[in-house]
């Protein structure tokens, strides 16, 4: 989904981190949220990075979501030229399973703010992004409220099973 609605940009810091990125979009398409997907690399494509990052606001994106192993520095990256919210997605690669990316997404320096899901959590990040949009948006906010709904349901009935 690419169009001008567009309100949150799915960046990933390679193709690999396409499945994973996924789990965001497949969110996103259930709350009805329009998105655009890219891959920009924070050690090749610095540059772009930093020009997406500057003009994601005017072109109306309100949340950038950066899915990232390794190093990924990708989050970071895109809050220094941005002061949209950034939510980092630390991917499970390398001999450290995500941990690195982890810990490179939440330790920013004071000033320069990313928010941080569990490692391979994008699900998640797509659900904080709609947060933070339905702040301004109530139908968005009702449509959150009833996934929400719709998960203790689910809750609910696998006590009512376990309990049978």
């Amino acid at each position: 989904m690419a169009n001008n609605s567009v309100r949150v940009g799915i960046v990933m810091g390679s193709s690999s981190d396409a499945t994973v990125a996924h789990e965001a979009v497949k969110m996103l398409e259930e709350l009805e949220i329009p998105y655009e997907q890219r891959v920009i690399s924070a050690h090749r494509t610095p540059r772009e990075a930093a020009a997406y990052a500057e003009s994601a606001r005017e072109r109306g994106i309100g949340v950038l979501i950066a899915v990232a192993g390794l190093a990924a520095h990708l989050p970071g990256v895109l809050a220094a030229y941005t002061t949209l919210p950034v939510i980092g997605v630390p991917v499970d690669t390398g001999p450290l399973r995500g941990f690195d990316a982890l810990t490179a997404m939440v330790q920013m320096p004071s000033g320069v703010p990313v928010a941080t899901v569990g490692i391979g959590n994008a699900r998640n990040a797509a659900l904080l992004s709609a947060s933070i949009l339905a702040v301004s948006d109530v139908a968005l906010a009702e449509r959150l409220a009833a996934l929400r709904e719709k998960q203790a349901d689910r809750v609910r009935q696998a006590d009512q099973e376990l309990q049978r």
